[in-house]
């Protein structure tokens, strides 16, 4: 069995190899670009006189979506939109305010960051924390903190907003790099996205869209939500596994030893490995009960048949309200177990207490904030000229014409899907484009649109990492900037590189095998083939 290293010190100081050298151009090259703040303002800008030039030139492609879609013109063209033209000046102006408040993260973030602020102020982070390190084998925190990221997706956003500062807490806490910490848990949330032991939010919507692709075929064609699950439930392991020992092999050791000097004092704990206290305890069995007391709530609401939580129309559990508005549950599960915990060890009397702590929570995210608002200026512009979908038929067409129908086609169809991803980072708006094209495409050589849905999600989920497009990726820096205030976008990208590296070889690998080799479904019910 191979055995994992405490720590990677006995990596850190030997020979550079290529790859490392290779990661160090990338992290070079990348962190001569300006602040972040300024890189999104420039990008903007570059969108804006990009489409002006292909709005002069007229670029269009065929919409592969069916007459009458949602979105699709009349004239069955995705044309370039100019926004250097009136319509797209006034569009600038009055829609610059809506792009920032309307930008799905940020209230998300805003709203989560309120409860995480109690229980940070509270000492009940610290507290959990350093009783899970101090209790649990070192060599196992990595493999745990990535394996968690991976489950994480089946609540939503909690991943993001909690468990990679988490991970980033624990890595310090242990004496080790923390932003190793944030990028095994960045590498498990986003990276291994589509991977989970369980049905997830994303599943359904996925499976909706792959039905409408697939009855351009079949008219009587259904996918269910379950359809990929077989194949998921494996790649939680296989993920956890490669994100583990990227992790602890290359990531960590190319981070080195960490320098406290650079990070933000604020975030800084001296007493986050010092042993837990008898009120400390006391505190964590309160907040254990009121953990109890909140999962108990979220059940009532979406196990009965009349959970208020459900889908009011059809009873269903997964497309419902209790998913939809999960942040609000990670609001009121970190305020009422921090406030417990704050009550029981005396840090938190009064109702000003917990006000204080929220106030200092949202003070923490000025960066974010104004990251925020240009970030969400040029995805908003990105998506009004229609260069996104233009580049993903672009991509989709290609595979088309190369011709290629037996299994090997679906390594080239991976990677065009994670190279479309750079681009438009949205999973659902970026197979609802593509879609059309690849599911029937693929359908006509043989091929289930389980399985092709099964080979896009690996491609969707394995450049998550490594682009700005990503609606996270703003926060993830933020996060990053205050254990290393001079940290450039160079250095994240260079850090999470390698986890897309040999998450797609090993994923597209392992799909092949399951698939054609072993001639495993990807899920319930779901064939490998299709005969037209």
């Amino acid at each position: 069995m191979t055995e994992f290293p405490t720590t990677p010190a006995e990596h850190q100081q030997g020979k550079r190899n290529a790859f490392t050298r290779f990661l160090d151009g990338v992290e070079w090259l990348g962190n001569l670009l300006p602040h972040p703040v300024t890189l999104f303002a420039l990008l903007a800008l570059g969108i804006v006189l990009l489409s002006g030039l292909m709005g002069y030139m007229g670029v269009a492609v065929v919409d592969p979506r069916p007459a009458g879609a949602p979105g699709v013109a009349e004239d069955g063209m995705i044309r370039a939109v100019s926004l250097l033209d009136g319509d797209g000046v006034r569009r600038i102006f009055t829609g610059l305010v809506d792009n920032f408040t309307g930008f799905a993260p940020l209230g998300v973030v805003l709203v989560a960051m309120l409860g995480v602020g109690v229980a940070e102020k509270s000492g009940l982070l610290s507290a959990a924390v350093r009783s899970l390190v101090m209790g649990a084998p070192p060599k196992l925190v990595t493999v745990a903190i990535v394996f968690a990221g991976i489950i994480s997706n089946t609540a939503s956003e909690v991943g993001y907003v909690v468990l990679i500062p988490l991970g980033g807490a624990i890595y310090y806490a242990l004496g080790r790099h923390p932003l190793a910490g944030m990028a095994a848990a960045f590498a498990g949330v986003s990276g291994g996205y589509s991977a989970n032991l369980l049905i997830g939010t994303i599943d359904p919507l996925l499976a909706g869209i792959t039905q409408e692709a697939a009855q351009l075929i079949d008219p009587d064609y259904t996918v269910l939500a379950t359809a990929n699950w077989y194949f998921m439930f494996a790649s939680t392991f296989l993920v956890a596994v490669i994100g583990s020992l990227v992790s602890i092999y290359i990531v960590e050791p190319k981070l080195g030893e960490y320098d406290a000097s650079k990070a933000d004092p604020t975030i800084l704990d001296d007493g986050m490995m010092k042993p837990l206290t008898e009120d400390e305890r006391k505190g964590l069995r309160w907040a254990g009960i009121a953990l109890l007391g909140v999962l108990a709530l979220m059940a009532i609401t979406l196990v009965p048949e009349w959970g208020i939580l459900r889908n009011a129309e059809d009873g269903d559990r997964m497309d419902s309200p209790f998913f939809d508005g999960f942040v609000v549950w990670i609001f009121i599960f970190f305020v009422t177990i921090g406030y417990t915990y704050g009550r029981a060890t005396g840090t938190m009397k009064t109702d000003r207490d917990v006000i204080d702590a929220m106030a200092a929570a949202l003070s923490s995210l000025g960066l974010y904030i104004v990251l925020v608002f240009f970030a969400a200026q040029f995805v908003a512009f990105f998506g009004w000229t229609n260069l996104g979908a233009i580049t993903a038929v672009t991509g989709a067409n290609f595979l088309v014409e190369t011709g290629m129908t037996g299994p090997m086609v679906f390594f080239l169809f991976i990677l065009i899907c994670a190279v479309i991803n750079l681009s438009l980072g949205s999973a659902s708006a970026q197979w609802a484009v593509t879609a059309p094209i690849f599911v029937p495409m693929l359908m006509l050589i043989g091929y289930s649109p389980e399985a092709i849905q099964a080979a896009y999600r690996i491609g969707d989920s394995t450049t998550n990492i490594i682009t700005p497009m990503m609606s996270y990726f703003g926060l993830i820096l933020a996060w990053a900037t205050r254990y290393q205030k001079d940290l450039g976008v160079g250095t994240l990208i260079a850090m999470m590189l390698p986890y897309t590296i040999f998450f797609i070889t090993a994923w597209s690998v392992f799909f092949y095998l399951w698939t054609f080799v072993m001639g495993i479904p990807v899920g319930p019910g779901s064939p490998t083939y299709y005969t037209p």
